[in-house]
């Protein structure tokens, strides 16, 4: 399993970001997916989920209104559409697979900094 984010990067208040996370090794189509975040000092919380279709999205409260999740299933890829952004979406996004034994499996992150 491999679990590629790329898309961070500093952005003023009020900006945007799109993250990516590229996957292979598994069948990306099977699974929900879902990203976290850390941020400095803090445990890695859990931003929004996706299903398998895509057809279901959750998403933490806080995030609710300016995130939005999706997958395209053809490129074995997540993305995470990041709008509004605050200072206090500044932390390390990974995204993440869990498997039917819960087995977590993470990408290595990528920094989102919001600041002016």
């Amino acid at each position: 399993v491999q679990l590629v984010e790329s898309g961070g990067g500093l952005v003023q208040p009020g900006g945007s970001l799109r993250l990516s996370c590229a996957t292979s090794g598994f069948t990306f189509r099977y699974y929900v997916m879902r990203w976290y975040r850390q941020a400095p000092g803090k445990e890695r919380e859990w931003v929004a989920s996706v299903t398998r279709d895509g057809g279901v999205k959750d998403y933490t409260d806080s995030v609710k209104g300016r995130f939005t999740i999706s997958r395209d299933n053809a490129k074995n890829t997540l993305y995470l559409q990041m709008n509004s952004l605050k200072p206090d979406d500044t932390a390390v996004y990974y995204c993440n697979l869990r498997t039917e034994a819960s087995n977590d499996y993470w990408g290595q992150g990528t920094q989102v900094t919001v600041s002016s």
